[in-house]
């Protein structure tokens, strides 16, 4: 038996805690609108170190689900996803925030469905790709997990959530990729969503975040305040920072400092050195997830693993690119390090399951194989036993 991937816990850890200093950091100093609603300084802090309990809490749950019982959880937890995410549409359940409806009141916070989505679909694919059956080079093969991404797709424009959109057609699109499905087919799924992007994109409030993008100058005080603040955050930072605590941009100058752009803030506090500290931990959180990926001999566990880590790998790229203005504004937090209970509390079910299937553990391995190998003696012994009937009732018929 081999232990668990030391590595991989080690860096959780590290992102984890420094994700608290952080929310420490950013919420400390109350705006007017805090005050009059009677938060204090360690309101937001607190809050997130319930959630850092309950994430390692999930964390070990998870990490106790053999990779067979987590193959017969793909299609139930798709459709409890869904369920989910249809539960955002009801009054008195479904919670709006900043002209969107995202998230669901789940005492004593909320929850956002739209991250449950991303993994249960990673699940999903793992086990689809994998199945006997699959065929590259079959455009209905390829076709099936499309449709299912749609229709998630589909609900979650309506909250809206952009980013969540782009986040799942990139983990979809990676993972038939990887499993060498035609290039050709991914081509025509392109150029078919090329008109739907456009008409997405014209929509007034996105196309102002494309302009603001492209130019955040154009409109500094409104489209283009955001991106400009956080220029400003990673710019004073220089190459050592101004000091945990110090940040200028925090005091109410940059929005959402302490969630979709907590990282400018890191550029700002820790300088270019914290900032590629932070790179760094996740390009190896990502490298020890393939490695794992690559040492699995069964395929579903080798494909859970690669979509797992491209999962949480993607949407830390994804900020990264957001704050650096190199891609328009998504709301998509930081892994581990924005606050934000969703996000944690998933990313930690996903580490715990990473965890799990690091283990090379012959006794479990060797149980699977006795189960798969008596299924496929019993689908050979009802084979056989059917061909047998059908002989009989012809020989019946004949005379």
């Amino acid at each position: 038996m081999e232990r668990q991937d030391k590595y991989l816990l080690i860096i959780t850890l590290i992102l984890t805690g420094f994700g608290a200093l952080m929310i420490y950091s950013t919420t400390s100093v109350l705006t007017p609108v805090l005050i009059k609603k009677g938060a204090t300084e360690f309101f937001f802090f607190k809050r997130h170190l319930f959630t850092i309990v309950a994430g390692f809490i999930i964390m070990a749950i998870a990490y106790r689900l053999k990779p067979s019982f987590i193959e017969k959880l793909a299609i139930p937890l798709l459709i409890i996803s869904l369920i989910l995410l249809l539960l955002v549409f009801i009054p008195g359940i479904g919670i709006s925030a900043g002209g969107a409806r995202r998230w669901i009141r789940l005492w004593p916070s909320t929850f956002q469905p739209s991250e449950l989505v991303k993994m249960a679909m990673v699940i999903f694919l793992a086990k689809y790709i994998s199945m006997p059956d699959y065929r590259t080079d079959s455009f209905i093969s390829f076709i099936k997990p499309i449709g299912v991404m749609v229709i998630f797709q589909l609900i979650i424009i309506l909250q809206p959530d952009f980013g969540a959109v782009m986040s799942l057609t990139f983990i979809t699109i990676a993972m038939l990729f990887l499993s060498g499905t035609k290039i050709r087919y991914i081509g025509i799924l392109l150029l078919a969503a090329i008109p739907v992007i456009i008409k997405l994109a014209m929509e007034p409030y996105r196309f102002r975040r494309i302009t603001s993008f492209l130019n955040p100058w154009e409109d500094p005080q409104k489209t283009g305040f955001q991106l400009i603040q956080s220029f400003i955050a990673l710019g004073s930072g220089g190459l050592t920072g101004v000091g945990l605590g110090s940040s200028k941009q925090k005091l109410s100058y940059l929005p959402e400092s302490h969630t979709d752009f907590i990282f400018s803030i890191i550029g700002e506090e820790f300088g270019l050195i914290g900032a590629i500290f932070v790179i760094v931990l996740f390009t190896f959180l990502f490298y020890r997830g393939i490695k794992i990926a690559a040492s699995r001999k069964d395929l579903f566990t080798s494909y859970l693993v690669t979509g797992l880590s491209l999962m949480i790998a993607l949407q830390a790229l994804i900020n990264f690119a957001v704050v650096t203005g190199m891609i328009p504004t998504k709301g998509l937090p930081l892994p581990f390090i924005s606050y934000g209970g969703s996000s944690l509390l998933v990313n930690m079910a996903t580490i715990g399951m990473l965890l799990r299937l690091s283990k090379n553990d012959e006794n479990e391995e060797a149980e699977d194989k006795n189960i798969i190998k008596r299924k496929i003696i019993k689908r050979k012994v009802e084979s056989r036993n059917l061909r047998k009937n059908f002989k009989g009732n012809r020989i019946i018929f004949e005379r």
